[in-house]
């Protein structure tokens, strides 16, 4: 065996493992495996009327910036609404209680992700505290069959 089909040969694996730790660094980014946080956190709830994608570890931001992730989400038996459960970093602690949360849309992806907008009350959220004003996921087909139905009304 020549040195130059050799050397191919370890440039071929060489090229290959990069290329294989580059689509595992890609699945990790993609499905929010990586962690956020390992020190102290608090949790709060807030209930919505659709979350349409939103998922367990999804992001929980505030003016873009990542503080926290959603731990759980279960239906409300009385209500059928859904509640999610959030953990938010404690060194964000000073979050007022009269904040509102929405479900947006990130990326091209179309990754869900809970953001707070910061109230104005001089108290914050803390441990077992309840969001009341949030906004739910806005779903697509819904838009789209509003502005087809709208567009069919005006051609009457």
């Amino acid at each position: 065996m020549s040195s130059n089909s050799r050397v191919l040969e370890i440039s071929v694996g060489i090229f290959v493992a990069v290329g294989i730790a580059a689509l595992l660094v890609l699945a990790v980014n993609v499905s929010n495996v990586g962690g956020f946080s390992s020190g102290q956190q608090y949790t709060v709830t807030a209930n919505f009327d659709n979350i349409s994608g939103l998922k367990a570890r999804s992001q929980v931001a505030i003016a873009g910036v990542t503080v926290g992730r959603v731990v759980n989400i279960t239906v409300d038996p009385v209500t059928f609404e859904a509640v999610v459960e959030m953990t938010i970093d404690s060194q964000f602690d000073e979050v007022p209680v009269d904040s509102s949360v929405g479900i947006y849309t990130a990326g091209l992806l179309g990754e869900k992700y809970v953001g707070i907008e910061p109230g104005g009350a001089p108290d914050f959220l803390e441990e077992g505290s309840v969001i009341r004003l949030t906004q739910s996921s806005i779903v697509l087909e819904k838009l789209i069959s509003q502005f087809l139905f709208s567009q069919s009304d005006e051609d009457k």
